[in-house]
């Protein structure tokens, strides 16, 4: 665990222990989440990492408790996050745990991802359970730069969604599709769909 994280690790460590604490009480994570929140949440989040660009900016659509956008941010402190979320008492939660970490590479936008839609693009856009794919596509197509690419987290049922999302995918320039399995310690394989914006 801590091999993964790398010299994250302390920060990784702060945010979960900060979930712990407040995050059932926030109504952020349920009581059954707690005992998996590593494996589930933590690890899971990290899975992204190795497909954000060198260089750049990321938008985390749906932001929540902080999956996947704040563990990412700690873990890339050389690129610029964005983390979008409508919920006025998630963004306030995330601006305690900002603040807490120390992540000066994160910016909070409460507000829905649509009403960025025209304004403003990012090289990578994230995401993780906030809809199915044909749906999510439509949320996070317009926010990315040509040439870019959309990072989702994914369960089980991905080439179902990815089947019924062809025609919407194709309409709004995702192309390059990509289904890869993210080996990730003491947790199932994480699934990260990749689509690139021609």
């Amino acid at each position: 665990m801590r091999e993964l994280f790398g010299p994250h690790f302390g920060q990784i460590e702060h945010f979960a222990q900060m979930l712990i604490d407040e995050g059932e009480l926030r109504g952020l994570i349920g009581p059954r989440e707690l005992p998996r929140l590593w494996g589930r949440h933590l690890v899971n989040s990290a899975a992204i990492v190795p497909f954000l660009p060198s260089r750049g900016t990321v938008a985390d659509v749906g932001s929540g408790a902080g999956f996947p956008g704040i563990v990412a941010a700690a873990m890339r402190p050389d690129l610029e996050f964005h983390l979008i979320e409508p919920m006025e008492r998630r963004i306030n939660w995330l601006e305690l745990v900002v603040a807490e970490l120390g992540l000066d590479n994160v910016q909070l936008r409460h507000m829905r991802a649509e009403e960025l839609h025209k304004r403003e693009s990012f090289d990578v856009v994230t995401a993780r359970a906030v809809a199915a794919m044909d749906k999510l596509a439509r949320f996070t197509a317009p926010l990315i730069v040509r040439g870019g690419q959309l990072v989702a987290l994914k369960g089980q049922s991905v080439e179902d969604e990815l089947e019924k999302a062809k025609y919407v995918l194709k309409k709004l320039h995702l192309v390059d599709v990509s289904v890869n399995e993210v080996e990730v310690p003491d947790a199932p394989a994480t699934i990260v769909v990749t689509a690139k914006k021609a």
